[in-house]
């Protein structure tokens, strides 16, 4: 087991004690806002009430009114548009977003979606000319195209108008388009940085929806799209893992309600297949762990078009199709992880030494080019190293595709670059990038990027950290603090699930593998006297471990309450353990 390092925040008990009495809050609450740099009243009002007036006008979005005017225009002349979106969750929600809104304003629009495997990510020549060729006018971006001036450049001469909506980084040269909407265009200054495409798509329909209005409100009809359409984009938030501060958090906290009360026909169809119907409230984790990854399959395995068509559908028959077939293909999709999982950790202790590795490129034929990433995530997470995972074409015609990601403090996309003579193309961001290698030149790109990771990366940096908000007893963990807990919420990247520690535990009974392929872990844990079930999600792999364990133990673990058939009970959700007697001093 690869051991993690355990660090407390420091706890300033005269500022925690200031917060309480300045923000009315109880004291746990004050610590996880001061752990999180909220430090005054006013900052934990706003951080605490998330109120949808927060959200900024969209015309304040660089980009978005010349946007919205040329779609409007767009949409009085009866031209042809597109949405151009991607095959992932956030490009999916968006295309979703925008698509639906035009519709409802009677535009001529359809969508396209590139395929993951043949095409791979953003803009492409061949799909602008096809759309041209199809009658398209205007072709409208979301999610992808920041980086893309070749293909702008061929728009334009192909006669197409093109306007770009993105979030992700710009290259040297920015496209030439009828208007580009960025929330960090360079030589803008939009306060807030951080939203992900589906986000720009919302903010790009409102400002289409006052402009159809003629005024700074949206009409009664509108107007209900939109709330409805806070939903999509907050499934597109969490999805894309941006930090769910500022703006993002208002569009989860209100989408989450939003899905609750108003989801479309498809989304409900396929939230109660997904057993969520019945919960009394969605979290952000509702969205990352059950509805996310049943759309991202459908893009995983070549099938974003269904994912979108299931988001938009207004046939009972229709949904109820889709959201089953969409539940199968993330079946197959598990299983196909699991498979590529195993065969790759078992590849990495055999052929490398990934305790001591700077970082791992592994590869194999039978691999699924979109599922790699996810693997390559879970790797991460257990040897806290950059991974890339290379899916090699058997017939050993095309170059391989590979998915990469990284830890905290080493920048991917950076690193690849660096290595760019021995690949055909790359792209990405700092955490997780996409790449294409030739066969005959991965082992020299293997070790360029290991060197270049041993050259940048710290020897500390290779060992994971878990941030421990505060020691926290079995014995505190009532309903009433579960919830002030949960008032923090929605969790997510940015704003992380409170982390705490207990000390000196013990195993009641011998814990259990739970779930498909035993891959979870149940226990039953006391402290001086108090008896509470934990859950170690992805911790199968530790029970030889703790079934061996002759004395007490340590956790690291995030409070929950699990409801099942009524009944509501605080429950753990274990992310580390270790034996008390051979624990280090917590800092």
């Amino acid at each position: 087991m690869t051991r993690k390092c355990w660090r407390i925040a420091p706890r300033d008990l005269d500022r925690q004690h200031a917060l309480q009495r300045a923000a009315g809050v109880s004291p746990i609450v004050a610590q996880l806002l001061l752990s999180r740099g909220v430090d005054t009243a006013e900052t934990a009002r706003l951080f605490l009430e998330a109120k949808l007036s927060n959200l900024r006008d969209p015309s304040l979005l660089p980009g978005v009114t010349a946007a919205a005017e040329a779609i409007y225009v767009a949409i009085e002349a009866r031209e042809r548009i597109v949405v151009y979106g991607d095959y992932d969750v956030d490009g999916m929600t968006a295309t979703s977003i925008l698509s639906q809104c035009l519709k409802l304003l009677g535009a001529d629009v359809g969508t396209y979606v590139p395929s993951r495997m043949e095409e791979g990510y953003g803009l492409n020549d061949e799909a602008l000319r096809t759309l041209a060729a199809q009658g398209a006018k205007l072709v409208i971006t979301v999610d992808c195209g920041i980086a893309s001036p070749s293909e702008a450049a061929t728009a334009a001469q192909i006669g197409l108008k093109l306007i770009i909506t993105d979030h992700h980084e710009p290259g040297p040269e920015l496209p030439q388009a009828v208007a580009l909407v960025h929330p960090r265009l360079p030589g803008t200054n939009y306060p807030f940085g951080g939203l992900c495409g589906a986000g720009v798509a919302f903010k790009l329909a409102w400002a289409i929806c006052q402009r159809a209005n003629n005024s700074t409100k949206v009409s009664e009809r509108m107007r209900a799209f939109l709330v409805q359409a806070v939903g999509l984009a907050a499934i597109g938030t969490v999805a894309d893992c941006v930090p769910l501060v500022d703006e993002n958090r208002v569009l989860v906290q209100y989408g989450l309600r939003s899905l609750k009360e108003n989801a479309g026909l498809g989304l409900t169809t396929l939230m109660k297949l997904a057993n969520l119907a019945d919960k009394p409230a969605l979290d952000a984790e509702d969205i990352g762990f059950t509805i996310a990854p049943r759309l991202n399959a459908a893009g995983r395995l070549g099938q974003a078009q269904l994912g979108i068509e299931l988001l938009t559908t207004t046939s009972e028959s229709r949904a109820t199709a889709l959201a089953e077939y969409l539940n199968e293909l993330n079946s197959s999709r598990q299983s196909l992880e699991r498979s590529i999982y195993l065969a790759a950790n078992k590849q990495a202790q055999e052929k490398f030494d990934p305790e001591n590795d700077p970082a791992l490129v592994l590869a194999d034929y039978d691999w699924h080019p979109g599922i790699i990433g996810i693997v390559a995530g879970r790797l991460v997470e257990k040897f806290h190293r950059p991974v890339i995972l290379v899916a090699l074409d058997k017939l050993g015609v095309k170059p391989g595709t590979g998915s990469a990601r990284s830890v905290p403090g080493f920048a991917l996309h950076e690193a690849l670059a660096g290595c760019s003579q021995w690949l055909v193309g790359h792209g990405g961001h700092a955490m997780a990038a996409g790449l294409k290698v030739e066969e005959r030149k991965l082992d020299t790109f293997r070790e360029q990027f290991c060197q270049l990771v041993l050259d940048q990366e710290e020897a500390p940096a290779r060992q994971a950290e878990l941030l421990i908000d505060a020691e926290l007893p079995l014995g505190l963990l009532t309903h009433a603090t579960v919830e002030q807990i949960e008032s923090l919420a929605p969790f997510g990247q940015g704003n992380r699930r409170p982390l705490f520690c207990a000390t000196g535990l013990s195993l009641c009974e011998p814990p259990k593998q739970i779930g498909g392929g035993g891959r979870h872990l149940s226990l039953r844990l006391e402290q001086d006297g108090v008896r509470m079930r934990g859950v170690a999600f992805g911790g199968g792999e530790w029970l030889e471990e703790l079934t061996a364990i002759d004395g007490p133990i340590d956790v690291v673990f995030r409070p929950t309450i699990n409801t099942f058939q009524g009944a509501r009970r605080v429950e753990v959700q274990i992310s580390d353990w270790r034996a008390t007697k051979a624990a280090e001093a917590l800092s």
